[in-house]
């Protein structure tokens, strides 16, 4: 078990609060809680129909594919970096 401490932070994401317990700062957790409200209500907006575990599963894998995304881009940045360093 780990020794470190652990912070709890009170978020609301859709409606419904919860505690996340972790190691990240608050800040960073209420942040994280921010993105995932903003992308289920965009959904929501597109999708108003949707019952709430398919619109949790739909902004996942909405989240998902940005984050992908991002790591594409991520390491094309890196091999450029790489490519203009040996220049």
């Amino acid at each position: 078990m780990s020794n470190t401490p652990k912070n709890r932070t009170n978020v609301d994401i859709y409606g419904t609060p919860y505690t996340i317990i972790g190691k990240e700062p608050s800040s960073h957790v209420r942040l994280v809680a921010s993105i995932v409200d903003e992308k289920m209500r965009e959904i929501h907006v597109k999708n108003p129909s949707l019952d709430l575990n398919k619109l949790a599963v739909l902004t996942a894998i909405n989240i998902v594919n940005d984050y992908i995304n991002l790591e594409d881009r991520v390491k094309e940045l890196e091999e450029e970096l790489k490519r203009r360093e040996k220049d």
